[in-house]
């Protein structure tokens, strides 16, 4: 199985919420009282983004002049450049705005990602709509894209899951998938339901762990647990060489076994 990162944007790729900018700055005042509503749980967050997009009052310059503004983590750009030189595949899954992301990322080189998010509509000058090309009626988040939908697409049978994110929108989409690398809110809550991730707080940490022992025994231990793959055979350390709750115990020659299956090379 070939590893697959659903990479969440706000507050993950960027350190700020673009959408909450945006609206901020932009936005007539009714916004708040949508996003009071999606708070207290009255309103999904498709109809909260919805009804916010549509009160934007700003000239696609102005949109355009705060996106330009936007800067991502410094090491998402060679961390995307190393899981491609493994051969895995990453995909950014977001709930926010397509031409916000798509924009931000063309600016670093990176408007060959992959983007699965709800999609922005001119009407005017200075009026919007958003449509929302991955949304499911059933989502349990009702969001506008709903990121189980994406982790189960087409290729699902054939990917290993891993998911990079930070908040609500991640919180239905972590239980399906084989791996989290988790901040914030979304740690909080891998935590709770204990769920296999790592925590991180910036792409430095991702890329520090990518290739770790640590990080390839807990998606190891994932598929033994979904029974996707044989429990390895390896010999048995004391208790205090436990790697966490969610790994088993490794041997010294369990490093180059994992790397095998997940196709990162390995040396002594």
């Amino acid at each position: 199985m070939t590893p697959r990162i659903l990479c969440d944007f706000d507050g993950t790729i960027v350190p700020e919420d673009v959408t909450d900018g945006l609206l901020e700055r932009f936005a007539l005042p009714e916004w708040r009282v949508l996003e009071e509503a999606w708070r207290a749980g009255r309103i999904g967050s498709q109809a909260c983004m919805r009804g916010q997009v549509e009160l934007l009052r700003v000239t696609q310059n102005d949109l355009n002049h705060y996106l330009d503004q936007v800067e991502i983590d410094p090491d998402f750009p060679a961390f995307v450049d190393h899981t491609r030189r493994l051969g895995w595949s990453l995909l950014v899954v977001s709930d926010g705005i397509d031409y916000a992301i798509r924009r931000i990322l063309d600016r670093y080189g990176l408007g060959h990602l992959p983007v699965f998010a709800n999609h922005l509509q001119w009407l005017t000058e200075e009026s919007y709509r958003l449509t929302f090309p991955y949304a499911q009626s059933d989502c349990r988040s009702a969001s506008g894209t709903c990121k189980c939908r994406v982790a189960h697409g087409t290729e699902s049978s054939h990917s290993l899951n891993i998911l990079i994110g930070d908040g609500a929108s991640d919180f239905c989409v972590a239980e399906a998938v084989h791996m989290v690398w988790a901040k914030d809110r979304l740690l909080q809550r891998c935590r709770e339901q204990g769920l296999p991730h790592l925590p991180f707080s910036r792409f430095r940490d991702c890329l520090e762990q990518v290739t770790s022992p640590v990080f390839l025994a807990q998606l190891l231990s994932s598929m033994i647990r979904t029974r996707e793959v044989a429990p390895p055979v390896w010999s048995p350390l004391p208790s205090h060489h436990t790697i966490g709750p969610c790994c088993p115990t490794m041997s010294v020659d369990t490093p180059a076994l994992m790397c095998a299956q997940f196709g990162v090379p390995w040396s002594e």
